[in-house]
């Protein structure tokens, strides 16, 4: 996004008034700030939020945009944390990490890997900043280790007054609990510390199954690997099944030729002009999932984390996910599949099924209990309201909470029910920004107000 960049008063953060709207990556929310701010520390953040605050305007924080709510837009002033970037410390003696806000994830990784180390678990994209994966409750699957959010040590945020609140499970806990996924309702974060371990191995199994074969055998899949996920194509029988576990090694990352046909020319290139042709000719869309389906063969390879959790997503989409009980995946996914064949959609992308353990914080779609996630995707500029209304149908009668960055109708009343520690997150959000300096129209439907 273009804006025309000016310096405030000494010491404050560049800024500028917005001259053209924002847009998310998928395209599908448009905002149009006020003015613009780059912070480069903690104090001219705190600047920025005092500034905002005598002229009458909201504040939100965006990173690369990679949500699919609105929960980043705003009509006030739009803060781009792209000069908050970088490793401030690693700690071997207590192996954390603390890195600024604005950092890539894959910058991160990268990092990490040339120092000998590695987070424990990652989503299967690395655009996002730090603060904004985390914010939104990103994660990857895993039978033991949870999401990026739950392995936050420590976190710095300014508050609505311009403090600096430093959070962990010792000093303000009561705010470490709720801002680890905080929504950017009760702050910006500034910095997050991770605890991290020794780089190690993770060997991959991908491996095409039976739809039937994935469901009766998921519970025992789960079991017996670390990190287990599975792709099904609507409209075939197939599934596309992903085995990470670690390994002693030696590394046997996929051959360059192969992989860039896998992973850049099948699942990227051609999907691609798949995807475009069902867009443009629907009834098509069938017979492309079967073909589709069968493009990627079985293979094993064994690399370093983050080159084995994460995959190249150049194709644009769409996506609604919802976190289920596990004990509930069978079913949910059985009711999705039957949905599908008997409506006249035409779903051109797969469905994506991950798992966590239950963790501790407030607003995880994963706390406090044992969960499953089931993700929709359309094709950018798909008219997507039909299909998402009836698998939110599906996921809702399970109980499902859906992804805070990804599609869904749900509202305050809703999660008021879904997540028994609702009442404490937004009692603390009264406390820290009773005057709703962080507060936009997704935040209000969301969290009341």
């Amino acid at each position: 996004m273009s804006g025309t960049s000016g310096t405030t008063a000494a010491g404050s953060a560049s800024s500028g008034t917005a001259n053209s709207p924002w847009r998310n990556w998928a395209g599908n929310v448009t905002s149009r700030p006020v003015r613009e701010a780059s912070p480069a520390s903690a104090e001219e953040l705190a600047e920025v939020i005092r500034r905002a605050a005598e002229d009458g305007l909201r504040v939100k924080t965006v990173g690369t945009g990679h949500s699919f709510t609105s929960i980043a837009a705003t009509d006030g002033v739009l803060v781009r944390p792209h000069l908050l970037t970088g490793i401030r410390r690693i700690d071997r003696a207590a192996m954390t990490v603390t890195v600024e806000s604005g950092t890539p994830l894959k910058r991160l990784n990268v990092a990490l890997a040339r120092e000998g180390l590695s987070l424990t678990n990652m989503g299967d994209i690395m655009e996002q900043t730090v603060a904004g994966a985390t914010s939104t409750g990103t994660h990857g699957t895993g039978r033991d280790s949870a999401s990026i959010a739950a392995q936050i040590r420590e976190l710095e945020l300014v508050t609505a007054e311009g403090q600096l609140l430093v959070c962990s499970e010792k000093e303000n806990p009561e705010v470490f609990a709720a801002a680890r996924i905080g929504l950017g309702a009760l702050g910006v974060v500034t910095a997050i510390t991770f605890a991290v371990e020794p780089v190690f191995l993770l060997t991959a199994r991908e491996e095409p199954m039976t739809f039937d074969r994935v469901v009766s055998d998921f519970d025992a899949l789960h079991a017996e690997n670390e990190h287990f996920e599975f792709y099904w194509f609507p409209h075939t029988d197939n599934c596309n099944t992903k085995r990470n576990n670690r390994s002693a090694g030696p590394a046997a990352p996929p051959g360059k030729v192969s992989g860039w046909i896998e992973d850049e020319l099948l699942s990227n290139g051609i999907f691609q002009v798949a995807c475009s042709l069902g867009r443009a000719v629907p009834p098509f869309i069938p017979s492309i999932a079967k073909v589709s389906s069968r493009a990627l063969s079985a293979r094993t390879y064994t690399d370093i984390p983050y080159k084995v959790f994460t995959s190249p997503r150049r194709v644009r989409f769409l996506e609604m996910e919802y976190a289920l009980p596990r004990g509930a995946a069978v079913d949910a996914l059985r009711e999705l599949k039957a949905m599908v064949e008997r409506s006249p959609l035409k779903v051109s992308f797969p469905v994506e099924v991950r798992t966590a353990p239950a963790d501790d914080i407030a607003l995880s779609t994963a706390s406090g209990r044992e969960t499953v996630y089931i993700a929709v995707h359309l094709y950018k500029g798909t008219p997507h309201q039909a299909y998402f209304t009836a698998v939110e149908r599906i996921m809702t009668a399970h109980g499902g909470r859906p992804h805070w960055g990804k599609v869904h109708t749900r509202d305050a009343a809703y999660f008021a029910e879904a997540y028994p520690r609702f009442a404490e997150f937004t009692a603390l959000r009264d406390r820290l920004d009773p005057d709703r300096r962080f507060a936009n129209d997704y935040l209000r439907r969301v969290l009341g107000d």
